[in-house]
């Protein structure tokens, strides 16, 4: 049984990964378990500038300080008018980090005098890193519009207001159907090959 360090606290992203991976055939052999069941691997400042950058800081760190194969991510929202972002900024962009409502409140405000249609994207990069320094790099994207009708309980962060091509947002959607096109499902699906590759 190899065991794999997910590099995150995040509630939510811990849930995602979870019932992504259970649900993979083939990779019985792998045990997953996230960096909170480590209590002296200290927190990483995620100082790039990129989702790559964070997400490899984060996966590399993880795996030195565990000895152990790491997976991380870093994952945003990126508004084209407003040239992308929040982006990196995601998760702290009212200042505070995993502020979700305050999050969303302050980039309706931004955004408050634009009548065109705002097209967005949430973005996930996700970093496999083993100990002996090998690594393998994958990128997912699902495309949307930023909608002002804020609904949905389902989800976190941006998610009550991105609106899918459907009418429906991120936010409505079961978490079974989520998983199947999120962004961060398309980059663990990507993912996932170099999972068996490397670790069966």
């Amino acid at each position: 049984m190899t065991t794999v360090v997910l590099a995150t606290r995040n509630v939510g992203k811990l849930r995602e990964f979870r019932a992504l991976i259970d649900g993979w055939s083939g990779l019985q052999g792998i045990r997953i378990v996230h960096v909170s069941e480590f209590p002296d691997v200290q927190d990483v400042v995620e100082s790039g500038v990129t989702f790559e950058e964070n997400a490899t800081l984060k996966a590399r760190a993880v795996a030195a300080a565990t000895g152990l194969p790491a997976i991380a991510d870093d994952s945003g929202l990126s508004v084209d008018v407003l040239g992308g972002c929040p982006g990196v900024f995601s998760a702290r962009w009212a200042g505070t980090h995993g502020a979700d409502q305050a999050n969303i409140d302050l980039l309706l405000s931004q955004t408050m005098d634009v009548t065109a249609t705002m097209a967005a994207h949430f973005v996930c990069c996700m970093v496999l890193s083993l100990p002996g320094g090998a690594e393998r790099i994958r990128r997912g994207e699902l495309h949307g519009i930023i909608t002002r009708n804020q609904r949905g309980t389902d989800g976190f962060g941006y998610d009550p207001i991105f609106e899918l091509p459907d009418g429906r947002t991120l936010a409505q959607l079961p978490a079974q159907e989520k998983n199947q096109i999120s962004h961060r499902a398309i980059a663990m699906r990507a993912i996932r090959e170099d999972l068996g590759d490397t670790l069966t």
